[in-house]
């Protein structure tokens, strides 16, 4: 029987010698910090809000990495910067507060039954803000988030679908 693979050392290599996917990440942020590479990695991400739910959470700049040691063993910790595209040659680099947190995610999949709160489709999903970040709304908490199918999304574009109780007083 092999070893809990959290208890030991994430590796840089494979036995063979060739690099991990961790191991290529590494060297792909030392490269850029070192400067031997003028722009950063683009990373696309996404995240597991629940067992059998991934969730797209954008597109990051990938600026530096580090190993660590947890107590238990040493694992490599990536440094992301969020970007949004304007055009194939330009970005502008995002506060981190427009990002929606995993733990609102989580509570709006569970208020909103996993689907749309428009029309209830379960298909092609999003995390929208009710009040769009551009317009003030914040993505902080479960009250300005909710879920909209692709095609409910394009159509809202940046109108307000309905304020939340909370905007009304």
């Amino acid at each position: 029987m092999g070893q809990n693979p959290k208890e030991v050392d994430q590796p840089l290599t494979t036995p063979n010698g060739t690099l991990t996917e961790n191991g290529k990440f590494f060297i792909a942020a030392q490269s850029y910090k070192m400067s031997l590479v003028k722009e950063p990695h683009k990373i696309k991400v996404y995240e597991k809000i629940k067992e059998g739910i991934w969730c797209y959470k954008g597109f990051f700049n990938l600026v530096d990495a580090k190993i660590v040691n947890t107590g238990k063993r040493n694992v490599f910790k990536f440094y992301l910067k969020p970007v949004e595209f304007i055009s194939k040659k330009k970005e502008v680099e995002l506060p981190h507060s427009r990002l929606i947190p995993a733990s609102v995610k989580v509570e709006v999949w569970a208020r909103d039954k996993g689907k749309c709160v428009k029309c209830g489709s379960t298909e092609n999903l999003h995390f929208d803000h009710d009040l769009p970040f551009s317009k003030g709304g914040t993505s902080l908490t479960a009250a300005n988030v909710r879920i909209l199918c692709m095609k409910c999304n394009l159509s809202k574009s940046g109108k307000i679908l309905s304020l939340p109780p909370i905007f009304l007083s």
